[in-house]
């Protein structure tokens, strides 16, 4: 089938990775997809030179006279597709299967609003219909993104020769940290500290600041370019710790099976505040409270929503048991095509 797939970059990187990723796969899987984006730079270093057959990328606005309209046209995060081009998915026979893939949440409404139609009655899409398909960590939803040979590339992973590649050298004993975040909190520094760390800084506004900053005994600091996803990926399988953010790496770090923190994207009307708590709620569920509870402390100080913990947990075991119950649900892609499939 072909599909097109369609996103806005808005002020960050996420949207435009999550539909990389979903075109990459779908694309791996056989379908023909070609991704609408009104900003494409961010391809040249999350995608590199290796683009897959089956993959086109197209602009935005060329999709105002674009004659042909896929199988399967993916609205991706509210990002409402041209009015021209919904003229003609409806005067398609037979019409497209119309999808409206949310954002990832933990919150209960989620299960409740997964799968619902959305009929058109009025404008250039009359008559269609379109449905909602919701990412999440529960069997009741869409899923995440998991690639199939996703878990053997993980197991075969040499670390030593990734390491070299990029140029990271780990001093003996120390431990590696990633950090991918909106905004640093130097509470963080002292704590990460406590043991010999090199922490590896993507790059943004939080690089600048810790470059600006001086660094406590024994925590160093080395800022990284901006990496490929397969190569980001490998960058969280590495290391111990991972602080993650928005949703893309959000979902790339509970694959790793490494202890994470997320720092959400902040909103002005405070709605990041329960979107965080429902996803502690779930992840926290079954984990010993010694880990439940100076996890839950650290996850809201690193988002500004409490004091914080005098010691940063470990709770690799929690992160490894997530993983399998999340290993055992249905992946996003497979997940998309039964949907489309139903819904023909």
């Amino acid at each position: 089938m072909q599909w097109d797939l369609f996103c806005r970059v808005i002020d960050n990187y996420g949207d435009v990775g999550v539909c990389w990723r979903l075109a990459r796969d779908l694309a791996a899987r056989g379908e023909t997809v070609r991704l609408w984006l009104d900003d494409a730079r961010a391809l040249d270093w999350m995608a590199g030179d290796s683009r897959p057959d089956g993959i086109q990328v197209r602009a935005w606005n060329e999709a105002d006279s674009e004659p042909v309209v896929g199988d399967v046209v993916i609205e991706s995060f509210g990002c409402e597709l041209p009015a021209a081009f919904v003229g003609r998915m409806a005067a398609r026979q037979p019409a497209p299967r119309w999808i409206n893939l949310e954002y990832l949440s933990a919150e209960s409404y989620v299960e409740r609003s997964h799968g619902l139609h959305s009929p058109q009655f009025t404008g250039p899409g009359a008559g269609l219909s379109k449905r909602f398909f919701y990412p999440g960590f529960t069997p009741r939803t869409g899923g995440l993104l998991r690639e199939p040979g996703m878990m053997a590339e993980q197991s075969s992973f040499d670390q030593g020769a990734w390491l070299a590649a990029q140029g990271i050298e780990v001093q003996p004993g120390e431990r590696l940290v990633s950090l991918f975040a909106y905004k640093l909190w130097p509470e963080l520094l002292p704590l990460l500290a406590e043991q010999p760390t090199l922490v590896l800084a993507c790059p943004g506004t939080v690089q600048q600041q810790l470059a600006e900053q001086a660094m406590p005994p024994g925590l160093r600091c080395q800022a990284l370019p901006f990496l490929r996803q397969p190569d980001y990926d490998r960058l969280l399988w590495r290391c111990e710790l991972n602080l993650v953010r928005g949703e893309d790496s959000f979902v790339r770090a509970q694959w790793a099976g490494k202890p994470f923190v997320w720092q959400i994207y902040e909103q002005d009307d405070g709605a990041h505040g329960p979107k965080l708590e429902a996803f502690l709620d779930r992840y926290l569920a079954d984990a010993d409270p010694m880990d439940a509870v100076p996890t839950r402390q650290l996850w809201r100080a690193w988002n500004g929503l409490s004091p914080w913990p005098s010691a940063l947990p470990v709770a690799t075991s929690q992160a490894l048991r997530w993983r399998d119950q999340l290993l055992a649900q249905t992946d996003l892609a497979s997940q998309l095509l039964s949907f489309v499939a139903e819904s023909g």
